[in-house]
């Protein structure tokens, strides 16, 4: 790709650069993926904390955030280019394991956990803008289920990992090593190997012959917001999607341990859950590319829904075991297609920007979710917090049935470079 001529959209012309960015983004999920089965546990039995809501209270930090950092990402990512926000991802994420390990009260767990979110919230975006940008128009979905299926098939693995290794080793530091390799691997990738992907983006927008685009960041935070009907609706399923994940990370810990479960079978379920998401997006993704995307989304959600009323109210592994796998099945289906809904939705000039606010929405998800359920468990009981946030999923996919419009761009997959004045992605 030594010049424009050399630009070319297709999974095919850009898969050596396409296939590195799905290994960077299994690394950016196995940074999640340490955290997921530990931390809390780490809050209740080392740090002897009794609230729920003050356990949950590092997911909160990583929430809020997070969907910050989102919300940044596509505005720098158009002025700097996508590998330089990546590379400033990596780079903050770097001293999270190490504050982690060695942390003497639960402070720094909050602390790191904030600097995880900036860590996340640019590289992952990076990560599957850039494959937006690469494959073109019309394998969104498939690239959208590639890279959610690297990062959420490391978050699992990660998971089961830090659990066993935590009930061999302790919960520090050992478990953490394994975040430390992480991050140095992906910023060593990024920084030496990533290139950006603004030709790309610049390609797809000269083939472009719609309606004027919306200039300024507040019109476009407006219309992904609550403006643009299929915008809100994604954003909005966005939340609740990420919302019950952040319940999940925060309360199933705790939730199968008051029934005595011990932590390798914790760290079993912990990983079933985002693993099978991980899988069965290399299916749903390319699905959503010929099916449409408001089915999925829909039925995804309502998915999700009966698997956390089947978590709240049963008291088996067993049935635990299948209400992981059914939580994974509907956010497999909802994620890839909802992030492809909304580039769908977006002119590729400010397509990035858009995804940035959708993934604000979405982000902001783990904070609500993480503190409302923690305040509801406080009050009346983990299994209610699980329902409570169960039925508001069902009501979310609900939402998106009345709201959404099905709408997918049918652009030449494959077009010669071409200058065209005033386009500056």
């Amino acid at each position: 790709m030594s010049g424009p001529a050399s630009v070319r959209l297709g999974l095919r012309e850009n898969w050596r650069q396409f296939a590195l960015l799905v290994v960077v983004n299994a690394f950016v999920g196995g940074m999640v993926g340490v955290e997921r089965t530990v931390v809390p546990l780490i809050g209740a039995e080392e740090f002897g904390i009794l609230s729920t809501t003050l356990v949950v209270s590092f997911i909160a930090s990583f929430g809020v955030v997070k969907a910050l950092a989102n919300l940044v990402s596509g505005p720098l990512a158009d002025r700097w280019g996508r590998k330089r926000v990546l590379v400033a991802g990596w780079l903050v994420g770097l001293p999270v394991p190490f504050m982690i390990i060695w942390a003497p009260g639960w402070d720094w767990v909050i602390a790191a956990n904030a600097l995880l979110g900036i860590n996340q919230g640019l590289a992952w975006s990076m990560t599957v803008l850039m494959k937006v940008d690469l494959v073109g128009p019309q394998s969104r979905g498939l690239a959208v289920g590639l890279n959610e299926f690297a990062g959420y098939v490391a978050v699992g693995a990660t998971a089961f990992a830090t659990g066993y290794l935590a009930s061999e080793y302790g919960f520090r530091p050992a478990p953490f090593g394994l975040g430390i390799g992480y991050a140095a691997l992906g910023t060593a990738l990024s920084i030496l190997l990533v290139r950006d992907t603004r030709g790309h983006v610049r390609l797809e927008s000269s083939a472009q012959t719609e309606e004027a685009v919306p200039v300024h960041f507040g019109e476009i935070f407006a219309l992904a917001s609550f403006r643009d009907r299929n915008l809100f609706a994604a954003s909005q399923a966005g939340l609740v999607n990420n919302l019950n994940d952040g319940m999940s990370w925060g309360i199933f810990p705790l939730f199968f341990a008051s029934f005595g479960l011990g932590i390798a079978r914790i760290g079993v379920l912990k990983a079933v859950y985002p693993a099978s998401w991980g899988v069965l997006q290399i299916a749903t993704g390319p699905l959503s590319d010929r099916w449409g995307r408001k089915g999925l989304i829909v039925a995804g959600m309502w998915v999700q829904a009966l698997a956390l009323f089947l978590t709240a109210a049963t008291r088996r592994f067993e049935w635990w075991l299948a209400a992981s796998l059914l939580l994974g099945l509907g956010t497999a289906m909802v994620y890839p297609s909802l992030i492809a809904a909304v580039s769908d939705a977006s002119h590729p000039t400010w397509r990035a920007r858009s995804l940035s606010v959708y993934r604000f929405w979405r982000d902001l998800g783990y904070a609500i979710g993480a503190l409302s359920a923690g305040l509801i468990a406080d009050r009346f009981g983990l299994s209610w917090a699980i329902a409570a946030i169960a039925a508001l999923t069902f009501l979310s996919g609900t939402v998106v049935a009345v709201a959404m419009q099905e709408r997918r761009r049918h652009l030449p997959e494959r077009a010669e470079a071409r200058p065209r004045s005033g386009v500056h992605p």
